[in-house]
C-alpha cells in the first residue's frame, strides 16, 4: 500500500468554540473551515499546518464515538490519516495482509473525501483513517 502522505491528525475536543482560540491566538494557525458530519454525528475544524491539516473534531451528541472517546480517554489526539489513492483497493490489500478494518467499505468523511479506519487492535495501538480525497485533492 502506497501513502502519499499524512493528510490530517483528528484531535477530540469537548468544544470548539473554547479549542479554537488555542489553536488560532496560541499557536498561530489558520482555521481554513468548519463543517457538520451528520454519519459521524461531529462538527469539525480544519486547520492548516503546512501541507498538513488538525482537524478539531466536537462531538454533537453523547452518541457520537468523538463522545465515546473524550469519556473514556479525554481529549487529545483521536487518529492519523493517511493520504491513499484508490481506497477500495487499499482496504483490500489491508484485510488481505490480516488487519482488520472498522470500515470495509469507505464511506463519505469531512471535506467530502472518502474515509476507511483499520481497526487500532490490528494497527500497533494506533487509530488509522485511510483518506482518499475526491479529485485528488
Amino acid at each position: 500500500m502506497e501513502v502519499k502522505k499524512v493528510d490530517h491528525i483528528g484531535i477530540a475536543v469537548k468544544s470548539l468554540d473554547e479549542a479554537l482560540p488555542f489553536y488560532t491566538d496560541t499557536l498561530g494557525l489558520s482555521c481554513v473551515g468548519i463543517e457538520t458530519v451528520e454519519s459521524e454525528q461531529v462538527r469539525v475544524a480544519f486547520l492548516k499546518v503546512g501541507d498538513v491539516k488538525l482537524e478539531l473534531l466536537e462531538p454533537l451528541s453523547e452518541h457520537s464515538p468523538i463522545a465515546s472517546f473524550i469519556e473514556k480517554r479525554g481529549e487529545g489526539i483521536h487518529h492519523v490519516a493517511l493520504g491513499v489513492d484508490h481506497i477500495e483497493q487499499r482496504i483490500e490489500e489491508l484485510k488481505n495482509n490480516g488487519i482488520r478494518m472498522i470500515h470495509e467499505q469507505p464511506k463519505r468523511g469531512a471535506g467530502g473525501a472518502h474515509i476507511a479506519f483499520m481497526h487500532p487492535k490490528s494497527a500497533r495501538g494506533v487509530l488509522y483513517e485511510l483518506c482518499e480525497k475526491v479529485g485528488g485533492q
